[in-house]
């Protein structure tokens, strides 16, 4: 027969486990959101500062731009990172004067408050993030 003392440390251990786990994995996984016309304005409206990369699959510098966004994405866990297709959803590139790509929109509360244009490196996200953190 087990010792009922000694179930109760496994079963604690094991929980701790699995919670330190899930942890692990959520900070690992921080995504980048892909932004369209149905989830746009809900997802910029918060109150977490939502930084919106304007890119489009044809663009080199954006290509280039990409992986950094998405490394910066999980340093800075105050702010929310998106990407939005400029060619899939037009009409938001149009209402934000969004003429070269890549930009980059600090959004907060639904109202731009930054914008910040070409590839501008790991330097220019690190300026307008640590801004807003």
């Amino acid at each position: 027969m087990e010792d009922p003392e000694l179930e109760k440390i496994k079963e604690k251990k094991l929980a701790d486990l699995l919670k330190r786990q899930t942890e692990l994995k959520t900070q690992q996984e921080v995504d980048v959101i892909d932004l369209n016309e149905s989830n746009f304005d809900q997802i910029i409206s918060s109150d977490t500062p939502t930084l919106v990369d304007f890119w489009a699959e044809w663009c080199g510098p954006c290509r280039m731009m990409h992986p950094i966004f998405t490394r910066l994405a999980k340093k800075y866990t105050k702010i929310r990172f998106a990407r939005l297709n400029v060619d899939q959803s037009q009409s938001i590139s149009i209402r934000f004067g969004v003429q070269a790509i890549p930009t980059f929109i600090m959004f907060k509360s639904g109202l731009p408050a930054d914008k910040m244009l070409g590839a501008i490196g790991e330097p220019g996200i690190h300026m307008i993030c640590q801004k807003y953190s």
